[in-house]
């Protein structure tokens, strides 16, 4: 099997030795200082001013513009954050791994290298995120307003939500329909089909994947529409559902897009705060 090379993004040091010792890439993003030898978001061709706004999404446009083109193909290359890291099994499930994982075992968890189960794939996503199957009506009415409480909230709605509806509630009435307007057309109908039809997302963002042509062409697609998106939503501080819009509209499209331009296979993904661990600690 191939070699995997993973970024992780990173928002402290604490972590940072551990990181080395399995041959992950950290990365510092946005204007985090770091002691370490982090890659970081805000050399060569960047939009690191964003990170606010695009959260992960800034190194992911770095890596886009300053690493692929660098990259062998058919090399496995994948990201993971501070919280959420890649298994190295998918015999437990994402919440299950999560329960048993602290700082003396987490090297038994952690993924080092490509599985043998990928062999037949282009893409791995990490396992789905199922969206609550009752969402209170004092929560719609907080987080969405009025017109997603008009336009959702009918009779047994519980059994009708789907991602549309949760990001109406979570990030903004209105919002992902007038992004979904922006794309092109070859995907615009399937986005908005995708959306209306599913309850599930992968989750963070995080993705593995073997070819360079589809992640660029992942990059290229994307990266279109967010710099759209951005004549529509600008740059406004609010809660952090709507602060970090471009990230979340990003989220849900990188699980429609892969699915529909390549093979993919999901994959556990465990919850581990480093963020928490102690510098004595490490």
């Amino acid at each position: 099997m191939k070699k995997l090379i993973m970024y992780c993004l990173c928002l402290h040091d604490n972590f940072f030795k551990i990181l080395k010792k399995i041959h992950y890439k950290p990365v510092g993003l946005g204007s985090n200082y770091f002691l370490g030898d982090h890659l970081r978001d805000d050399v060569g061709k960047n939009i690191s001013f964003k990170n606010k706004y695009y959260g992960e999404y800034t190194f992911h446009y770095w890596f886009w513009k300053n690493m692929l083109n660098k990259l062998k193909d058919n090399s496995w290359v994948g990201f993971c954050a501070y919280r959420r890291f890649w298994a190295n099994n998918k015999n437990l499930t994402s919440d299950q791994i999560s329960k048993k994982v602290n700082l003396s075992n987490f090297n038994k968890f952690v993924l080092k290298e490509p599985m043998e189960e990928w062999k037949n794939y282009d893409t791995i996503l990490g396992e789905e995120i199922f969206i609550e199957k009752n969402i209170k009506l004092s929560k719609v009415i907080k987080n969405g307003g009025i017109n997603v409480l008009i336009k959702h909230f009918m009779p047994f709605v519980q059994n009708k939500s789907n991602l549309k509806f949760h990001f109406d509630t979570f990030h903004g009435y209105g919002k992902i329909d007038k992004a979904i307007n922006l794309l092109d057309k070859k995907d615009k109908n399937d986005f908005n089909e995708f959306l209306n039809n599913r309850r599930s997302f992968n989750r963070g963002n995080m993705f593995i994947c073997k070819s360079k042509n589809i992640m660029n062409q992942y990059y290229k697609s994307v990266f279109k529409w967010l710099k759209k998106c951005e004549d529509i939503f600008s740059f406004k501080d609010g809660n952090y559902g709507e602060t970090r819009i471009y990230a979340f509209l990003a989220e849900r499209y990188l699980s429609f897009w892969f699915k529909k331009y390549s093979n993919c296979l999901t994959w556990p993904i465990f919850y581990f705060d480093t963020q928490l661990i102690k510098k004595n600690e490490m």
